[in-house]
């Protein structure tokens, strides 16, 4: 079952491809709105023969059969026998498995409840000042993300994450803790994540070392895992350990116990809109009209680009601060889902799978690597985020915002003519625009489903899983021996490079 080169659409879009390209900018917008989003697709300049090939090709794909797959709990994951039911989370109650995510839920908001209001204490009777989220990649792009992004409230703890494995990251965060006022969330599926690991028991020895009591443990620390006899083994209480089902997968896991930091800082009820923000593009996914149907349409331009335009990368460019970490959510999110090199039946693709994804926050990327979208020699496409409304009172600032959004948006399109060849610009680079009238609990659910979808339909275009992502064991592996040989084994085996690399690290410096 090879890729998409065998649908009679492909042969017309490389047909369309090879048109040459009016250098008219479009005469009227292309613009879709859906769960409190716009998204602006006019900058794409793509005309009605290629838009209808790309939604044909999305019929021939099967992406509507697919998408009901993926929402009725079929085993979609099929390299590791999996249903994907992230949307199960923030579904209704007719959901799978609605019973056990709402009792979780319930859980959850009552556990952060206690510890907002200071009903929850540490084992010495203070309340809980400082919350200590360990996990990485998942366990915990989205949940800082959503921290971030959302206006903490008065009753909140402060939350901190460490997910690195180098020990800077925990000792910053831990010089700033006192243990009587500070919980630890352990976030990992297996309870055996390396980086995790390490870092969860660093923090509980430095717990145990400053309050002289392994017992205290229990009241300082609660896991999100599916292995719940390791985390009993660890010291944490039965009562806070909270479930992660192997239905979710770690990058879609915000919606679970996973976001419990969201439910401190935000809030219960925050977290509840961010749930129904989600479940509204859910919806629009599951009910539009394919040629109004955002995340497949954002799927299928992003397809065009990057197999017909020769986009090399995609840049994600957020327009307000509080989503400067959406570029580092979007690129787990996309290259861990889509960065394969085999079909579900595992032949070899033959054509380009996931590009690159980065970015950086406006206005500071336009001081830092705009140069390069604007006169470059690389292809690109380019996502723009933008909010109307802000949350401060500082109108000239984000008036100015906006003006540059848009501005960087419209240079992509239109480019400079000059007689200088230094001051030239190009332009028609395309670009998408994606507004949200506020940055909410339930526009950030919206903003953040979309792109789920947006995946699993390339997903489905390419004819690849999505949902697996065996590409990152195989430097876990290699790091295990080469942890024993930097404390004195034998490098017998090495390749030359890392031998010497590990001789050079046993020296101590001069």
């Amino acid at each position: 079952m090879p890729g998409p080169e065998r649908f009679p659409a492909w042969n017309e879009l490389s047909a369309l491809a090879r048109v040459p390209q009016t250098d008219t900018a479009p005469a009227a917008p292309w613009m879709i709105s859906a769960a409190g989003l716009t998204v602006d697709f006019t900058k794409q300049l793509l005309d009605e023969s290629v838009v209808r090939a790309l939604l044909a090709l999305a019929h021939e794909a099967g992406i509507g059969s697919a998408r009901e797959q993926l929402f009725g709990g079929a085993e979609i994951n099929n390299t590791e026998r999996r249903a994907v039911l992230h949307t199960a989370l923030r579904g209704d109650d007719g959901a799978p498995f609605a019973d056990v995510v709402s009792a979780t839920r319930a859980r959850l908001t009552r556990f952060a409840d206690e510890v907002r209001t200071g009903v929850y204490r540490g084992y010495s009777g203070k309340s809980i000042r400082n919350i200590v989220h360990i996990g990485i990649g998942g366990s915990h792009l989205g949940p800082e993300l959503a921290v971030e992004a959302l206006a903490s409230s008065a009753l909140a703890p402060r939350c901190h994450f460490v997910a690195n494995i180098d020990g800077h990251a925990l000792a910053r965060v831990l010089a700033e803790c006192q243990p009587e006022t500070t919980l630890f969330v352990v976030v990992s599926k297996s309870f055996s994540t390396l980086e995790t690991h390490v870092n969860a028991n660093s923090a509980r020895t430095w717990f145990i070392e400053r309050v002289g009591d392994r017992a205290a443990v229990a009241r300082h620390f609660v896991a999100v895992s599916a292995n719940v006899a390791a985390a009993e083994a660890f010291g944490i209480d039965p009562a806070q350990i909270y479930p992660l089902w192997d239905w979710v997968g770690g990058r879609f896991s915000l919606w679970s116990a996973v976001g419990l930091p969201i439910l401190f800082s935000a809030g219960p009820s925050a977290f509840d809109e961010l749930l129904a923000g989600a479940r509204a593009m859910d919806e629009h996914f599951r009910a539009s009209d394919s040629a109004q149907n955002l995340p497949l349409l954002m799927a299928l331009v992003g397809f065009w680009n990057y197999l017909f335009r020769g986009a090399e990368s995609l840049a994600i460019l957020p327009y307000d601060q509080r989503l400067r970490l959406l570029p580092s959510y979007l690129q787990q999110l996309e290259m861990e889902s889509n960065g394969k090199s085999v079909h579900r039946d595992g032949t070899p693709c033959q054509i380009p799978t996931m590009p690159i994804v980065w970015g950086g926050e406006g206005t500071n990327g336009q001081h830092a690597f705009h140069q390069l979208l604007h006169q470059g020699t690389r292809r690109f496409t380019a996502d723009f985020i933008a909010v109307a409304a802000p949350s401060h009172a500082l109108e000239v600032h984000h008036r100015w915002l906006l003006a540059n959004a848009l501005a960087q948006s419209q240079a992509m399109l239109l480019g400079h003519e000059s007689d200088d060849p230094h001051r030239a610009v190009s332009g028609r680079k395309p670009s998408t625009l994606i507004l949200l009238d506020a940055l909410t609990p339930a526009r950030l659910g919206a903003l953040l489903a979309l792109y789920e979808h947006k995946v699993f339909c390339q997903g489905v275009l390419w004819n690849i899983n999505s949902f697996d992502q065996w590409g990152v064991e195989i430097g876990k592996r290699l790091a295990l021996p080469i942890f024993d040989q930097l404390a004195g084994a034998s490098t017998e085996g090495q390749d030359a490079s890392t031998h010497a690399l590990i001789a050079a690290l046993r020296t101590p410096p001069a």
